[in-house]
């Protein structure tokens, strides 16, 4: 499901952060996270970090509605998000919520806001992600890929389509 909303809003078992690899919640997602879901958030991540870009951390969710934050290294502190790290940081994300029984998951466009990646090549690769994670195993009851305004959600589902379709087509 690809809709328009705000993550630090969703009452699932986890969102997903948008993360860098010192597992800081400064600007953006992680910067909404930090103010909504208080400082147990950031004093969990300071336990666990840092971290490799491309890995990623689970904690606890504060104050948010969901039970959990999936923090997703696709990017250093102050760097960038790559086609192969975000690949990664979502594919150990999703590991991370197999693992924790994780069933309704929320999930920003990660690296596209601070980190810069473009939205289009990041529904593409989350779609990989996705179906690599299920094909591990993981069978969620429900996946919410969470976008801030309408033309990004636009943009971000035909993209997700299109990738979709692209690595179901690599499986046969």
């Amino acid at each position: 499901m690809i809709i328009r909303g705000d993550i630090v809003e969703q009452a699932v078992d986890a969102i997903v952060n948008a993360a860098n690899n010192d597992l800081v919640l400064g600007g953006g997602v992680a910067g909404a996270i930090r103010r909504r879901g208080g400082p147990s958030i950031q004093s969990e991540c300071d336990s666990h970090g840092p971290i490799e870009v491309g890995q990623a951390a689970i904690t606890g969710a504060g104050d948010l509605p969901a039970r959990h934050v999936i923090h997703a290294a696709s990017m250093g502190l102050g760097g960038r998000t790559t086609s192969g790290s975000l690949k990664a940081s979502m594919d150990d994300a999703f590991r991370l919520a197999r693992e924790n029984r994780v069933g309704t998951i929320a999930i920003p466009a990660v690296g596209t806001g601070i980190a810069g990646f473009p939205i289009g090549e990041c529904a593409r690769v989350m779609a990989a992600c996705l179906r690599d994670a299920q094909r591990l195993g993981w069978q969620p009851d429900e996946v919410r890929f969470v976008l801030f305004d309408d033309r990004s959600r636009a943009d971000f589902e035909a993209n997700f389509r299109a990738g979709w379709e692209t690595s179901a087509d690599a499986e046969t």
